[in-house]
């Protein structure tokens, strides 16, 4: 038994916002979250791109705090800001001083009850969209690889497979009127949860809450499409450009048993066997011992940030003078290996301890040094957003050390199957040419 008490304290306000308190008087710091469920994975055919621009559109001003004033007041108040965007969530969150926690609070509240949505704020912020893709993905070398190369191929059901960051011509098509539809459908408090952690007691946090948020009105209850996936039953592979680099690259897909499962468990130390740094097999095999590639990583990205289908995923940028078909089969020799032997009783051990340093270091870590305990705000959200249990925070660690040698030889049995992966070739356009010159 991981043995953890982190203070965690619940309630749902009458239009059914979800409040999470975690106090910490540590210092006198208070992190603010407010996490609203839909993300890449949840916004509907014809709207790619809404969650990712809507992040962009809540920093635009709301009734109350013209365009700039909510990032000047955090900002003034010695506090830090930002938002991103998930699978199955987007959350905005700051850290200030303690003493500034009603004013987030009343700067959150009222762009969830009155956000500023009109023709400029989306012209804009749509060509901000447009040209961050450009910039830091399209233009750039390996850009979106290979989250965005992956998905289409790995994938059948659209809410999964597509780009994520929307297709151009689906964001020039957006009107005022589905941006304010698309913010009432999935901003409304019944679709959202507010955290606040450090330093602020649950006897004041509430009032505070109910105070700022609790005449915003419930919205209808979103219908979400259904993000489950057919069976898979022959592997699936595709081939992309790279326009940049000069090294190839390929991209392996293995699917992830569903969350809270014992198989999820036993796969996610089977992903910390394989990708676990240098010392994982995946780097060791490929680059310090067989050296056919000079980059290999992966593995699961935000584990208890996934509400639906998602991969274990491992990326290789290997050496031009190997072929993508013997890279690709010295990778198999990694997993065959492990599908045959799994692990032993002492490496699992040492998996446990690993998994258990990160998962502690997740509850204490930051964002970019600057927001405290991002890790636990996001854990707590996502455990509050898809299991209505934020106290899990202190006892889902268990599951994990109780995995045994023979869990984890059935997920690599059961999961790491060729017919059940995806497989992306990224091939460089100027290495061609120069071979075919």
């Amino acid at each position: 038994m991981s043995g953890l008490k982190i203070p965690v304290a619940g309630t749902t306000l009458e239009n059914g916002l979800r409040v999470v308190i975690a106090p910490d008087a540590a210092a006198p710091v208070a992190t603010v979250g407010v996490y609203y469920k839909i993300g890449f994975r949840l916004e509907l055919r014809g709207r790619s791109g809404f969650a990712h621009l809507f992040e962009h559109m809540m920093f635009q001003g709301s009734a109350n705090a013209p365009k700039t004033m909510h990032i000047k007041l955090i900002n003034s108040s010695g506090g830090v800001l930002n938002g991103s965007t998930h699978y199955d969530v987007t959350n905005y969150f700051q850290a200030v001083p303690s003493n500034a926690l009603e004013r987030v609070l009343w700067l959150e509240a009222d762009r969830m009850r009155s956000l500023k949505v009109d023709e400029e704020n989306l012209r804009n912020q749509r060509d901000v969209v447009k040209e961050e893709v450009r910039v830091n993905v399209l233009n750039q070398p390996y850009g979106g690889f290979p989250w965005l190369d992956l998905p289409p191929v790995a994938f059948r059901n659209w809410a999964n497979a597509h780009n994520f960051y929307g297709d151009f011509s689906d964001l020039d098509a957006a009107s005022v009127a589905d941006v304010q539809t698309f913010f009432k459908t999935y901003y409304a408090p019944n679709n959202a949860v507010l955290l606040m952690l450090g330093d602020v007691k649950p006897e004041e946090g509430f009032p505070l809450a109910r105070k700022y948020f609790g005449d915003i009105p419930a919205g209808a209850a979103p219908v979400f499409a259904d993000p489950s996936e057919p069976e898979q039953t022959e592997e699936r592979c595709g081939t992309v450009e790279e326009k940049f680099g000069t090294l190839p690259a390929l991209a392996v897909g293995y699917p992830v048993p569903q969350r809270r499962t014992k198989d999820w468990c036993a796969m996610a130390l089977l992903d910390q066997a394989l990708h676990g740094g240098r010392a994982g097999r995946v780097y060791y095999r490929l680059v310090l011992d067989r050296q056919v590639a000079v980059e290999a990583d992966g593995g699961i990205d935000d584990l208890f940030g996934y509400n639906g289908p998602t991969q274990m995923v491992t990326k290789v940028l290997h050496k031009p003078e190997y072929s993508s078909e013997a890279t690709l089969a010295e990778f198999d020799r990694v997993i065959q290996e492990v599908r045959e032997q799994g692990v032993s009783a002492d490496e699992l051990e040492q998996l446990k301890v690993k998994f258990r340093s990160d998962y502690y270091s997740t509850l204490e870590g930051s964002r970019g040094g600057s927001i405290p305990r991002y890790g636990l705000m996001h854990l707590l959200a996502c455990l509050t957003l898809f299991d209505d249990q934020p106290e899990l925070v202190n006892s889902i660690l268990d599951g994990f050390l109780a995995v045994t040698r023979e869990d984890v030889e059935r997920a690599a049995q059961n999961y790491l199957r060729r017919e059940k992966r995806a497989v992306i070739f990224r091939q460089p356009v100027r290495g061609s040419k120069e071979a075919a010159a």
